[in-house]
């Protein structure tokens, strides 16, 4: 669905920002070589970047104004990495934990509080196996692709156009307590759809009737309970999918038996791709996949599509000697099967697309306004509901092992 401007109807329309108000900005990772599409690499940077000495370490480290090997942090919320300066550090690699580096790129991260920039340590402190993240993706005039995403994987926020979205929890706090919507929404929505509203239904309407403006995503909310049922039904649908198989859900699969198979091996190291849409193939140098539909390779967001852009991050020339320059031999076969993967969820959501259309436009006219919303005390949001929950339980570890003072 393309974004549109700010028409009449879609003025009167509430913002996600109303519904679901605690967001943060995408976090600021400072240095590239801290992500990578496989943790073996992550490894392999770190043994490399602290055997090094001296003026070799400081070139690899890439300090920034934010963060240099001087730098003094405590630890991220729930990992346990070290809290000595990093000009000290010569242990172990940390464990690296995915990632959802932009939309549809799950890669893995070092979670280092010493190597991240701005870690948002909110987020990490409710990151847990109940929530789930919905990433509102920054507004392009005329750009195609939805604008909210949902991923089971912390996420960095990353847009492809390198305009700022934001991150909204779906719970406030661990273990999927306290939704992250506004005070008085869902007794609201309740009393205009039906007992049977859940926390879950808010971001799943969302996700299927969601309209990206320069203002920010407009959620219509519809007059009718039967769209909204609807909607619903469909937002669970698209979020199923885009989990791929997280949470509980299942793997994605194309309907009617089709799956994307590889025709020809991937190459060692495949530098072009392409597309035959009369043959629905995909080739990756010499390597081929196929049937590979015309959705899935036309599938943008932010104006920027999809399957180039997870190529492009896997394939792009780093500059020799630096840690980013530090990647496998050949092309991983896990990469192939989470190519293959992320051509049955483009195509999947490509074919509902027409359905989001269909739906948003049925939505609009006599919908829930901002106004109505207002008048049932819903908005103003109260000020406590865009601010994090205190969830500090237990103790932090501070910078140079001392426990945060809390």
């Amino acid at each position: 669905m393309r974004g549109v401007t700010e028409d009449l109807p879609l003025l009167d329309a509430p913002l996600l920002d109303d519904l679901m108000p605690w967001s943060t900005a995408p976090l600021r990772l400072g240095r590239s070589w801290i992500v990578a599409p496989d943790p073996r690499t992550l490894r392999a940077r770190w043994d490399r970047l602290v055997a090094a000495r001296g003026a070799e370490r400081e070139a690899l480290f890439r300090p920034s104004r934010a963060r240099t090997q001087a730098s003094s942090v405590a630890a991220l919320p729930g990992q346990r990495t070290g809290t000595v300066r990093f000009a000290r550090e010569a242990g172990r690699c940390p464990e690296p934990v995915r990632l959802a580096h932009g939309p549809f790129d799950e890669q893995w991260l070092l979670p280092d509080h010493r190597l991240i920039d701005t870690a948002r340590p909110e987020l990490w402190r409710v990151a847990d196996a109940h929530q789930l993240f919905v990433v509102e993706q920054g507004h392009v005039p005329g750009a195609a692709g939805p604008s909210l995403l949902v991923t089971a994987a912390l996420p960095d926020g990353r847009s492809p156009a390198g305009r700022p979205g934001r991150i909204r929890p779906l719970f406030r706090r661990p273990g999927g307590a306290e939704p992250n919507l506004a005070p008085g929404l869902l007794p609201l929505l309740r009393e205009r759809y039906g007992s049977g509203v859940t926390d879950l239904d808010v971001p799943a309407w969302a996700v299927a009737a969601g309209v990206s403006s320069p203002a920010g995503c407009r959620v219509p909310l519809p007059a009718d309970p039967e769209v909204w049922a609807a909607g619903v039904a469909l937002g669970r649908e698209l979020i199923e999918v885009q989990l791929r198989g997280a949470r509980g859900g299942a793997r994605p699969r194309l309907p009617g038996g089709r799956r994307p198979y590889v025709r020809a091996a991937v190459p060692a190291r495949p530098t072009e791709l392409g597309y035959d849409p009369a043959e629905e193939l995909l080739s990756l140098g010499e390597g081929r996949i196929s049937p590979v539909p015309a959705g899935a390779w036309e599938f943008e967001v932010g104006g920027v599509r999809m399957l180039e852009q997870w190529f492009a991050h896997r394939t792009a020339p780093a500059e020799p000697g630096s840690l980013e320059a530090i990647g496998p031999d050949a092309w991983p076969q896990e990469w192939t099967s989470e190519l293959l993967e992320l051509i049955t969820v483009l195509a999947l959501l490509a074919g509902r697309a027409p359905e989001r259309a269909a739906l948003t436009a049925r939505a609009v006219p006599g919908g829930v306004t901002r106004d109505a919303l207002r008048a049932a005390g819903v908005l103003p949001v109260p000020e406590g509901a865009r601010r994090p929950a205190s969830v500090l339980d237990h103790q932090e570890e501070g910078p140079e092992g001392q426990f945060m003072l809390l």
